[in-house]
């Protein structure tokens, strides 16, 4: 198993801030990573090498992940929705995949593809008190079929190398579960908990999975990500330069560069004054890499 470089130079990505930022994911045929800000509804596209950045308003977005086929799935408000470009300008033609009924309370949070490109999405209580969320999986037909219910705030998502095993996050419990996985049917199964994380500073937000099989947690309020073995054991504590990091996802040519987003939203003027780097796109090279399935484009099922 590859060590972490704990004291390895984090360096920000590109000039945009954002509010909220969440949902890093690579594409590598493009050499880019989307990313988006929550409270701007805001999808951003960021280019490498030269780091340039292309951002495009939306009505809403959360999450965002390349198509099989063409286009961006974004996830955000009550919908799924594919993007594709019109064909001329900038603007992009839009597609609703499959939405739940709006509630003022309750809104799309983060998403994830498994290895086999399917489609899972969850909710979140925008009070961020009751547990009236949901994580959803995207079936044929459009269907956004209930794995659980009772989420309060629904968050990362990642999958084992093998495809197994499925961590998920709801927030407020203060740790990552695991489920036995079926990568054919997509079904999740025998959850437990995976990693306890109540004595730790801060809760779990996103994570990612590396080609060790190790899970990688964001640390809202933390100001680290957070690497645990297979086995669920804490292996390593990687301190960020902001205190709310919110997700992370390999990327680069050899899924070596590790892309981190981070929020600003709630911070005070003195702790924005010592956090410059709040709500910036972040970038490390920790030592392990990720691995290929963590960039599956998202398939839209007939």
């Amino acid at each position: 198993m590859m060590s972490v470089r704990v004291a390895a130079a984090i360096e920000p990505v590109g000039d945009v801030t954002a509010v909220l930022g969440e949902g890093p994911y690579w594409v590598p045929e493009d050499d880019c990573l989307l990313w988006v800000d929550i409270e701007s509804a805001h999808l951003h596209r960021t280019y490498f090498p030269s780091q340039e950045t292309v951002t495009d308003s939306l009505s809403a977005v959360s999450a965002a992940f390349p198509v099989v086929g063409g286009g961006i799935l974004t996830v955000g408000g009550a919908a799924l929705t594919l993007l594709f470009p019109a064909e001329r300008g900038s603007q992009w033609l839009t597609r609703t995949i499959a939405e739940v009924p709006g509630r003022d309370d309750l809104r799309f949070n983060d998403a994830g593809v498994d290895p086999a490109g399917r489609v899972w999405a969850g909710s979140m209580h925008i009070p961020e008190s009751e547990p009236l969320g949901e994580l959803y999986r995207l079936d044929p037909g459009g269907t956004l079929t209930t794995v659980l219910k009772r989420v309060t705030i629904s968050n990362g998502l990642g999958w084992s190398p093998d495809g197994s095993r499925m961590y998920y996050a709801d927030s407020p419990l203060r740790r990552v579960d695991v489920f036995d996985y079926d990568p054919a049917t997509g079904e999740a199964s025998a959850r437990q908990a995976f990693a306890d994380l109540s004595e730790a500073e801060g809760v779990p937000d996103g994570l990612t999975v590396d080609a060790d099989g190790c899970v990688w947690v964001a640390m809202w309020g933390g100001s680290a990500l957070r690497r645990f073995t297979p086995e669920g054991q804490p292996d390593a504590v990687l301190p960020v330069p902001v205190s709310q990091p919110t997700s992370c996802a390999f990327g680069g040519p050899d899924l070596a560069d590790l892309y981190i987003t981070s929020a600003r939203v709630g911070l005070t003027d003195d702790q924005l004054a010592a956090q410059p780097l709040a709500g910036r796109l972040l970038h490390v090279r920790p030592g392990p890499v990720g691995l290929p399935s963590t960039t599956a484009k998202a398939a839209i099922p007939a």
